[in-house]
């Protein structure tokens, strides 16, 4: 059954047309994901749908009788009541009551166990949470979620997995949280200037889908370059006859000519550009913050490497923010020091994100910073780079005020990188970022020379960035070998809780390191242990196969076969190496004593 379908919608912001007659449909227990690039008119559409907005042009058909459910990006809450109050205050009077016990129980699962708390004292990530159960304690048909894994931890994020996971009715979402995306939605929805197109399947089938429509498409136009070649080499000549033919011909050339071409997506691409980094980098000596009494971090020492990449994860309020703005030196430890070298040069993007004068435009945004910078590929102009994070040069000379959220944390990333940093303090990158920067941010630091620590619910982004995490929680930092999900399959904390951990006296920090140590198995010793002779046997094979080519260089016939075997042992030598190099690597972990 459809519950509701919009028809021939558009609505313009500011003379940009970010909707432009898209139609939708929602048929009873659909799950929908709604993506695409920042600014492109994904909460606007939600909105449209929630009835919160109206559009220019265009109606929304809702389903007599169906309910909906609508969390918009910022929850609305009165200034002052319990955590409680606020979240029921949106029900009928009627229903608040026998509600009451549903939505203690959602707000303790989603880790808000005082609900007598007043709204005003919760956290923008502790708010976030109040919202969602908002949401899920309406009656309703239709949930409509717009960015509801921002600014709330992963555990949380988990936990709404699996309240999303029992909701039986239909689900429309935009989000930029890959795994979510994957593991929720059964139909994708990509909005792309003004146009709607969409795709069965998650994530994933989305971006198969995607790859294939755009080979069509190029192979089409292709086809079409050749066509309007030769049909423009046969006008050129001028039309022999006058018939019929020779308008039907003329006719096509006019259509070829005048065909709407497929602009390839815009990509967003910046080379890797960062400023010499010497060999003092950032040394932390026994550290230890407590705020309101409650402790964030306890005795830590660690010294970053030249190239680290360090994933941080923890609740909200354990003090992963707090790390990096004492690094940052906005935030003084309460015993302990920071060492930075003299060559670091940080580049510090805030969750807040810094304050932009909205009558500014973009291009004298980031011209305060640099007006070009130097690149692996040469010199790039503030203009370039620009185009470059997906800012179109009409849109460079746009104030800043007429740009969505994400375009100007789009922006101010920009604006971080334009300052060649060697040592990058993430806080919240993924927040509000459309997927196309993300994939692109992910790319540019796995070029990145210098160290990365970043704090992130985003558990995609962390598999992809980190080599280490760091973990928070109750005043000490774990530290964990791997990304994320080695982190999660180690810490357990899909299951009940993290494996606890006994705390010893003078221990500075814990630091998981597996269950056994790495070692060879039987096999691979024995292979380990005669890999070099078998080498040296391929080698003097080849030597031995290279002076009978030489030798039977006028018999046709053996010649063939000699060339034939010396391919396959340079095949077999090819592999023998590749096995050599894995196994000494796999003998100097061991030597070191690394852990599974």
């Amino acid at each position: 059954m459809i519950l509701l379908t919009a028809q021939n919608i558009s609505r313009t912001y500011m003379e940009r047309k970010v909707l432009d007659g898209v139609s939708f449909f929602l048929n009873e227990g659909d799950k929908v994901g709604i993506v695409g690039i920042n600014g492109t008119g994904k909460s606007t559409l939600l909105r449209i749908l929630a009835g919160v907005e109206e559009p220019d042009g265009g109606e929304v058909i809702r389903t007599n009788g169906i309910r909906l459910s609508y969390l918009p990006q910022i929850p609305e809450f009165g200034d002052s009541g319990s955590v409680l109050e606020q979240v029921l205050a949106h029900l009928p009077t009627d229903l608040r009551q026998s509600r009451e016990f549903e939505a203690k129980s959602i707000l303790g699962k989603l880790g808000i166990t005082d609900c007598d708390r007043d709204i005003s004292t919760l956290s923008g990530g502790e708010k976030r949470r109040a919202g969602i159960a908002a949401a899920f304690i309406q009656p309703s048909d239709v949930l409509l979620l717009d960015e509801p894994t921002n600014h709330i931890d992963n555990e949380t994020v988990s936990m709404l997995e699996e309240l999303l996971m029992k909701y039986r009715g239909a689900i429309v979402m935009v989000t930029h949280d890959r795994y979510f995306l994957s593991r929720i939605c059964r139909r994708i929805v990509e909005i792309d200037k003004g146009k709607i197109w969409g795709c069965d399947g998650n994530f994933n089938d989305y971006i198969a889908a995607k790859a294939q429509r755009e080979a069509d498409a190029e192979a089409a136009e292709r086809k079409n370059r050749s066509l309007y070649r030769r049909e423009l080499e046969w006008v050129s000549r001028g039309a022999r006859a006058r018939g019929t033919k020779s308008k039907d011909r003329i006719e096509r050339f006019e259509q070829l000519k005048n065909r709407d071409i497929p602009t390839q997506d815009e990509k967003l691409s910046l080379s890797s550009v960062s400023t010499r980094l010497g060999r003092k980098t950032i040394e932390i000596n026994e550290i230890s913050k407590s705020i309101d009494g409650k402790p964030l971090i306890t005795d830590f020492s660690y010294i970053i490497s030249r190239d680290a990449r360090i994933g941080i994860v923890g609740r909200n309020g354990a003090g992963k923010s707090t790390f990096l703005r004492m690094i940052m030196g906005q935030v003084q430890p309460d015993s302990g020091s920071i060492d930075i070298g003299d060559t670091v040069n940080i580049g510090y993007f805030s969750q807040e994100c810094e304050s932009m004068n909205p009558s500014m435009r973009v291009i004298e945004y980031i011209r305060e910073t640099a007006d070009r910078i130097e690149t692996t590929e040469g010199t790039v102009t503030a203009s370039q780079m620009l185009e470059r994070f997906l800012f179109t040069p009409e849109l460079q000379w746009n104030r800043i005020e007429k740009l969505s959220g994400g375009e100007r944390k789009r922006l101010y990333l920009l604006k971080i990188l334009m300052t060649a940093p060697n040592i990058l303090l993430l806080d919240e990158p993924t927040n509000d970022l459309d997927i196309a920067t993300l994939t692109i941010l992910e790319d540019y630091l796995e070029s990145f020379s210098g160290a990365v620590i970043a704090v992130s619910h985003d558990r995609y982004f962390l598999d992809k960035m980190a080599r280490e995490i760091f973990e928070f929680r109750d005043g000490v930092c774990t530290r964990f070998n791997g990304n994320y999900s080695d982190y999660a399959e180690k810490a357990a904390i899909s299951g009940e809780s993290e494996p606890k951990q006994k705390k010893k006296s003078g221990k500075k920090e814990r630091i998981y390191t597996g269950k056994t140590k790495l070692k060879f198995s039987f096999k691979e010793q024995r292979e380990y242990d005669t890999i070099d002779d078998d080498i040296a046997a391929l080698e003097q094979e080849i030597a031995e196969t290279d002076a009978l080519i030489m030798k039977n260089a006028s018999d046709y016939t053996k010649l063939q076969e000699l060339t034939g075997k010396k391919t396959e042992l340079e095949q077999a030598l090819e592999e023998k190496m590749e096995r050599w190099v894995y196994l000494n690597d796999l003998a100097e972990r061991i030597e070191k004593g690394e852990t599974v």
